[in-house]
C-alpha cells in the first residue's frame, strides 16, 4: 500500500527478509533507545507477520503482528518519524489483522507514544509498567 508521500507498507518475510527488518529495529531499539540486543530478538519474529515501510526503496519503518493481535516492535527511523510513516504501519497492521478474523487487537505502546495510538482509538488499560528500561502502557482497540 502507497500513501500520497510515497511511503510503500507491505507485507514482509521474517524467513528471507530478516536483516533488512532487523536493520531498522537495530537502530531504533538497540543504538538509539539502548534496549538490550537480547531483549530485541525473540521467539515471536518467527511466528508474526511483518510490514515493512520504504521510500524510494529504502527501509524506513517496521512493525509485526502477533498470532494473538499484539501489535508490536513498531520502529521508524528518526528521520521519518512525524512523516506519516508510522500511521501507515499501524493502519496496515490493524487490516491485516481484521482480515485474519481478529476481532480486537492489543500492544504495549511506550508512555511517550501513547497518544500516538490514541489517534487511532486506542485505549490504555491498567499503570505504566518497564520494559526494557523504556516506560509502557498497555492498550487495546476493537477492530
Amino acid at each position: 500500500m502507497a500513501t500520497a508521500s510515497g511511503i510503500l507498507v507491505r507485507a514482509a518475510d521474517w524467513t528471507t527478509e530478516r536483516d533488512l527488518l532487523r536493520s531498522v529495529r537495530e537502530e531504533v531499539f538497540v543504538r538509539e533507545q539502548a534496549v538490550p540486543v537480547e531483549l530485541e530478538w525473540d521467539e515471536f519474529d518467527a511466528v508474526s507477520r511483518h510490514v515493512l515501510a520504504s521510500v524510494d526503496g529504502v527501509a524506513v519503518g517496521t512493525g509485526r503482528l502477533l498470532p494473538d493481535g499484539h501489535i508490536g516492535r513498531m520502529a521508524v527511523l528518526r528521520d521519518w518519524r512525524g512523516r506519516g510513516v508510522g500511521s501507515a504501519m499501524l493502519l496496515a497492521l490493524m487490516e491485516e489483522a481484521r482480515a485474519s478474523g481478529m476481532r480486537r487487537v492489543e500492544l504495549n505502546a511506550q508512555t511517550r507514544a501513547s497518544g500516538f495510538y490514541a489517534r487511532f482509538g486506542f485505549v490504555a488499560q491498567g499503570d505504566e509498567f518497564m520494559d526494557a528500561g523504556i516506560a509502557h502502557r498497555s492498550m487495546w482497540r476493537n477492530l
